[in-house]
């Protein structure tokens, strides 16, 4: 198979999967479409680097979360925030919450969740990563990845409570 090939087919397995990691990144439609053109550009140099072809999906993500990351270095848009680690502030979320949530107010909550913690859970529940596939893509430990998806799931229930309790007085 020519490399051409090659790349279109990587292109066409890969390309959703990382547009939708990038959206839920930087929850701009535009920003992620530039990230993942970005990701296989670097593809297209570096790829052939790689030395274990089973280990391309990771590479593409690792890749288009470091170019993410350099871009909020270069705009300086990581506001510091502090972590409540106390589990008995977890909101009580009835079950109806998440079966009215639809996915641009899902895309909105993602956006509000601090980086450091949505990157894990999209890549958790969206992408179908393992914990230790995170924590390869991520360059962090296994317990904070596990720590993070945990944090995160907290920041989620609780903004979605918050946005079902505004929606409930709006009527």
């Amino acid at each position: 198979m020519s490399a051409d090939l090659e790349f279109e087919n990587l292109v066409r397995l890969y390309y959703r999967d990382l547009y939708r990691f990038g959206l839920s990144l930087t929850g701009s439609e535009a920003d992620a479409a530039d990230l993942t053109q970005e990701t296989f550009y670097i593809w297209a140099n570096k790829g052939h680097q790689l030395q274990n072809p089973a280990s391309v999906k990771g590479w593409l993500f690792t890749t288009l979360h470091r170019e993410f990351l350099k871009t909020c270095r270069r705009q300086n848009r990581f506001p510091s925030e502090s972590i409540d680690e106390r589990m008995e502030d977890l909101p009580n979320v009835p079950a109806e919450c998440a079966d009215r949530a639809d996915s641009r107010t899902l895309l909105r909550i993602l956006g509000e969740i601090a980086e450091d913690f949505r990157a894990p859970l999209v890549l958790y529940y969206m992408e179908d990563l393992s914990y230790k596939e995170i924590a390869d893509v991520l360059a962090l430990p296994l317990g904070t990845v596990q720590s993070r998806i945990a944090r995160a799931k907290i920041q989620l229930l609780r903004r979605l409570s918050d946005t079902n309790l505004s929606l409930e007085q709006a009527r």
